[in-house]
């Protein structure tokens, strides 16, 4: 019984199977697994239910058995607004309580954004229950609005309402400071002692209980909840300097109402330019949500109608006039023009477009009217698929990241015991820490030596209590994120996930596959050479009748060349393709094979007479198939595969910013190294079978260290995800390549610079910010301790704090990450 009561029942969907024998390889690698009682993959469903004993195996083991197979494990997600966060530890308390919910696979709150990311199991956890645990902890889930605009609109009434509060604010303590002027510098209490004091304590009544009251209310839920955030220090020591003004009607003691409504002025001030800031550190989304057009001209009824884009279908036939934006994705079914397709790739020239291609929705027609039916509609748009990865990506984390949060766990409580500690260490070492502000006195003008006993405890405590805040940490990362990949949207380069920043910039070695990257993946027949019993247009006859069963790029490309000659294509049966060899069919009851020199030698066809003509061929960067019908050999099909424009000039600066290059590719070792030549790659791994590549890559992070490998997402799937960043090649508007880190909207390989300058960029404002949120909490901690820093000083501080750091965040838009030859 005690057995039975042990074991777990995990259900777990899978993505990327492609067959049958998927299942199989995950479900043995499960059963393989120690504390695994059974486990089934289920191919239809695409979903493994696994019985393990949990005193021997966590979720975790399971989900990493999927992925070293080779496969993803799907969650579900959602994006929650939270509301009431005010500093980077609400947002890890949130975080915390979400990551022990069993279901939960991964919870990750951004306090910038606001916003919770979380991927869980839909058969364990209900977003229900998410929600629960976030109201439990003392925060709320803001329902998300209707519309971008209703969205907006609530941006602008945030920083409308901050600013209220902190004109408020001021309002009332301008008089405070103006009163305060005389007494500071003359020694006079205006009108008179006792009513100065209550003129103080009246004045601060209101801005800290009304305008203010927002931070005693949050420092209250988090204290209920058991925990702690920056407005319990806040509250803590605006409520004590406060408490000191009518107690000075009662004991020698100085009165600090009038401080107390100065820290809060200068905490709502922060609050008013810090949510201002995080706007602007976010604006890249709102951008993206402005390119797309607001209405659609299309053809109902034979006439033509203006209607909201919410109400184009698909399949409608749209109008685009010059001048006027692509409602939705496409294609032109009429007329030809070019467009300026900036606002998705970020290059400037105009693309010529004619019947048969697609069109980007939000892309702006810039010469003649053209006809588009529209294939991809609300959610399914490239734009809103641009939208959806920066969405995530600012919703991930940097692993650096991992470090300042676990500093912000403990942040509050730490500076809690450290003021508790300041205030008993001046009750019990009054001269000796007195002796120090004497000494300082002569340098810094607000120490006052004459404080003495408790005025000076609480003087030091409500400085150490509003000087220390976890705002500057908790911000220092994310901003720098949601500008970083912002300005990669812009530029088409488009991020999955925030760790790709910092791994990317520690890649050595960048691994290129050939066809479809370094080249343009549509190779055309440059020779014929035919044996002594064949002509050239039987050659290209048989080759073109096979290949026509073939999707391969090079198949393609004969079946094209025998188009142009107009020869007939004979009927085929039986084929076959060979992973890695070649293809074979029957013609006329004759065996006719394509392919490499192991395939016809495997079949016994001698190539001998042809390897020194197949040798010329591979050192021209072509690829050479051997054709062989029965048993005799037929001849040699050359196919060449052009070189991309830029493929020379981005490896050679690729190079300049300090790195290695390698290609990765199936063909044959001569061709291989004379495409590499020709670009400029260093090192080459030819002759690689379709699922050979991930050993290839293992093979090449032992040898180089970090590699990041650049593919087209597709036929590279398993080795993007192999990489330690997988960087896809976007093919027009199919952008959603979920086995990459990073993906390039444009098909050249200067986008790759792009990604590696913004990368390097982008850590580099994370460095900063972390240092200067570390070193200001560092520094100021202890001289608030002794003494020195007035509590007024120390809450300006700290609100600038957080602003420098979103400030230094939006600097990443000075940047230059272009190419120098672009």
């Amino acid at each position: 019984m005690s057995e039975a009561k042990a074991l777990q029942k995990e259900s777990l969907k899978i993505k990327g199977m492609s067959c049958a024998s998927c299942a199989q390889s995950i479900e043995n690698a499960l059963n393989k697994l120690d504390g695994v009682e059974e486990a089934t993959v289920n191919f239809a469903v695409e979903k493994a239910t696994v019985k393990y004993d949990a005193s021997k195996l966590k979720v975790e083991d399971l989900i990493k058995t999927v992925k070293d197979t080779g496969y993803e494990v799907a969650f579900d997600k959602v994006s929650l607004k939270i509301g009431g966060m005010t500093c980077a530890s609400c947002a890890q308390t949130v975080e915390r309580a979400l990551n022990k919910a069993t279901g939960v696979s991964d919870a990750r709150v951004n306090f910038a954004t606001e916003k919770a990311n979380i991927e869980f199991n839909s058969d364990l956890i209900s977003e229900k229950e998410l929600k629960k645990i976030v109201a439990d902890t003392g925060y709320e889930v803001i329902e998300s609005k209707e519309s971008e605009e209703d969205q907006e609109n609530e941006d602008l009434r945030k920083v409308k309402e901050a600013k209220t509060k902190m004109l408020w604010a001021w309002g009332f303590t301008i008089p405070i400071i103006l009163l305060m002027i005389p007494q500071m510098f003359f020694g006079v209490a205006l009108p008179t002692e006792s009513t100065y004091h209550l003129i103080q304590i009246i004045l601060a009544i209101p801005v800290l209980f009304w305008v203010g009251k927002e931070t005693f209310v949050t420092a209250y839920k988090a204290i209920n909840h058991g925990s702690a955030n920056m407005d319990v220090l806040i509250a803590m020591g605006t409520g004590a300097a406060f408490v000191t003004g009518p107690a000075t009607f009662f004991s020698p003691i100085a009165n600090y109402a009038g401080v107390a409504a100065m820290i809060m002025g200068f905490h709502l001030t922060g609050r008013y330019i810090e949510t201002r800031a995080k706007g602007q550190a976010s604006q890249a989304i709102k951008k993206l949500l402005e390119l797309g057009a607001k209405t659609a001209t299309v053809i109902r009824d034979d006439e033509e109608v203006e209607i909201p884009i919410e109400e184009v279908e698909i399949g409608d036939v749209m109008i685009v006039k010059p001048g006027e934006k692509v409602p939705t994705d496409g294609e032109i079914i009429e007329g030809e023009s070019a467009l300026d397709e900036s606002m998705a790739t970020g290059e400037s020239m105009p693309v010529k477009k004619s019947i048969g291609d697609e069109v980007i929705g939000a892309t702006i027609n810039q010469r003649g009217l053209i006809k588009v039916k529209a294939t991809k509609i609300g959610k399914d748009t490239f734009l809103s698929q641009v939208i959806k990865m920066v969405e995530e990506a600012q919703g991930t984390k940097v692993p650096i990241q991992e470090f300042a949060d676990r500093v912000t766990s403990i942040f509050v409580p730490t500076v809690l015991i450290i003021a508790v500690l300041t205030f008993v260490l001046w009750l019990v070492f009054p001269d000796t820490l007195s002796g120090i502000t004497s000494w300082a006195a002569v340098y810094i003008p607000w120490v006052d030596p004459s404080l003495t006993g408790i005025t000076a405890a609480i003087f030091a405590t409500i400085a150490v209590l509003v000087i220390a805040c976890p705002c500057a940490l908790g911000l220092a990362t994310p901003t720098a994120l949601m500008v970083g990949t912002g300005i990669g949207a812009e530029n088409g380069v488009l991020i999955r996930k925030g760790e790709a920043i910092q791994t990317l910039k520690e890649v050595h070695t960048i691994v290129f596959d050939k066809t479809g990257t370094i080249t343009k993946g549509k190779p055309e027949v440059t020779d014929l050479v035919p044996s002594d019993d064949f002509s050239q247009e039987e050659l290209l006859k048989f080759a073109a009748s096979v290949e026509a069963g073939s999707e391969h790029p090079l198949g393609e490309a004969i079946v094209r060349k025998a188009k142009e000659d107009n020869l007939d294509l004979a009927d085929i049966n039986n084929f076959e393709s060979i992973t890695g060899k070649g293809v074979k069919a029957e013609i006329d009851d004759q065996r006719v094979l394509i392919g490499s020199r192991r395939l016809m030698e495997e079949s016994g066809i001698k190539v001998s007479q042809v390897e020194d003509e197949m040798q010329r061929l591979e050192k021209e960067a072509k690829t050479a198939m051997l054709i062989g019908v029965e048993d005799k050999l037929a001849g040699i099909v050359a196919v060449a595969d052009a070189l991309k424009e830029d493929s020379k000039k981005a490896i050679a600066e690729l190079k300049e910013l300090g790195l290695e290059t390698a290609m990765i590719t199936g063909d044959n070792q001569r061709t291989a190294k004379a495409i590499a030549k020709e670009v400029g790659i260093d090192h080459v791994v030819a002759e690689v079978l379709p699922d050979g590549k991930v050993d290839e890559i293992i093979k090449l992070q032992d040898k180089f260290g970090a590699i990041a490998m650049v593919g087209d997402g597709i036929n590279d799937a398993p080795a993007l995800t192999q990489a330690d960043v997988g960087i896809a090649i976007g093919t027009g508007t199919d952008i959603a390549i979920e086995s990459s880190d990073v993906t390039l909207v444009r098909g050249d390989l200067s986008s790759v610079i792009t990604a590696i300058k913004l990368s390097r960029a982008t850590f580099k404002k994370i460095k900063q910010n972390l240092f200067w949120a570390f070193i200001y909490n560092t520094v100021a901690i202890p001289v608030a301790i002794l003494g020195l820093l007035h509590p007024i000083i120390a809450e300006a501080a700290m609100a600038t704090s957080s602003i420098s750091v979103v400030t230094n965040a939006n600097l990443l838009r000075k940047v230059d990450i272009k190419p120098k030859y672009k």
